[in-house]
């Protein structure tokens, strides 16, 4: 009877120790150049963190899910972002990296969790530049547009000409900035919305930016999302909407500068009750610290018409 018991015991005591024991993860090193028209998926993995390394500098970085994964960026190292599961359950989300010239990253994390250990891993994921002339921002550029004319996810309006006239992003700028006080939000980053109006499902929204402090600050692209809600009222998710064309007046503004811009995207065709857009604006060196400022899902204006 002690052999039998002794052998039940040793059973008991190694099964245990055999569940626990885990599969070495597959590790992999990726590079693609940069292409604003796809969606790259990043598998993660517990324990692991994964380097996604841009061709130029990182001016912010937005995780849909920060309760789940992390993501990291320091000014030492300008050019590298670091992802990170959070929970050893399998988990999903979005990423969004913008560059400072205004090219746009987006990631999907897939962490299969614990349980997932044999799957491929991205250690480093390394984007390569696109083969394109790129002009970079320069402090004295009074319009952003050509600059961020290889990255547009669409075409641009169509500029004037004698014939046709302004076109309509220019005519919604001109009137933006003919207003003298705006509804202005906030206190020293003070921002308001503009008109709104939508062309072929596409919306276009003027904006402007007063730097009511005493310090000069700088502007970072502008950028929209699909933005829900709990019954609180406490933003629970974010999905990135493209910008297919911006405008600022200026980007880096002295103590009580003013700005005016434009944004055009492409509406989603549709959202939950509980959703919302809304246009997120940040300076430079407070990128943790973003202005969201709602916009409307309907315009009450169709572009192009007088």
């Amino acid at each position: 009877m002690k052999t039998i018991c002794f052998g039940v015991s040793l059973f008991c005591w190694l099964v245990p120790v055999g569940l626990t024991q885990e599969a070495p993860v597959r590790s992999q090193i990726s590079s693609q150049a940069i292409d604003p028209h796809s969606v790259r998926i990043v598998h993660l993995h517990p324990g692991y963190a994964t380097s996604v390394r841009l061709p130029e500098g990182v001016s912010s970085v937005m995780i849909g899910n920060p309760e789940e994964f992390r993501a990291e960026h320091s000014e030492s190292e300008p050019k590298l972002v670091f992802i990170k599961p959070l929970t050893s359950r399998p988990a999903e989300s979005n990423a969004l990296i913008t560059t400072r010239s205004g090219q746009e990253i987006c990631l999907q994390l897939v962490s299969e969790g614990k349980a997932g250990a044999d799957d491929d891993v991205d250690f480093v994921v390394e984007y390569q530049p696109i083969h394109s002339v790129l002009i970079e921002p320069s402090e004295t550029s009074a319009f952003l547009v050509a600059e961020t004319e290889p990255i547009h996810l669409r075409a641009p309006s169509q500029p004037s000409n004698p014939d046709n006239g302004p076109s309509e992003v220019e005519r919604q700028l001109a009137k933006q900035k003919q207003i003298a006080s705006p509804p202005w939000q906030g206190k020293e980053f003070r921002t308001a919305i503009g008109d709104a109006s939508e062309q072929d499902g596409r919306l276009t929204v003027s904006f402007s930016v007063l730097n009511d402090s005493s310090r000069w600050i700088e502007l970072l692209v502008p950028q929209v999302e699909l933005m829900g809600k709990s019954s609180k009222g406490k933003p629970i998710k974010a999905e990135p909407i493209a910008v297919s064309e911006y405008q600022l007046t200026a980007r880096r503004l002295a103590p009580g500068a003013r700005a005016d811009g434009i944004v055009v995207f492409e509406r989603p065709s549709f959202k939950e009750s509980a959703e919302g857009l809304v246009l997120q604006l940040a300076e430079a060196d407070r990128v943790d610290q973003p202005v969201r400022l709602p916009l409307p899902f309907i315009a009450a204006a169709q572009g192009g018409t007088q």
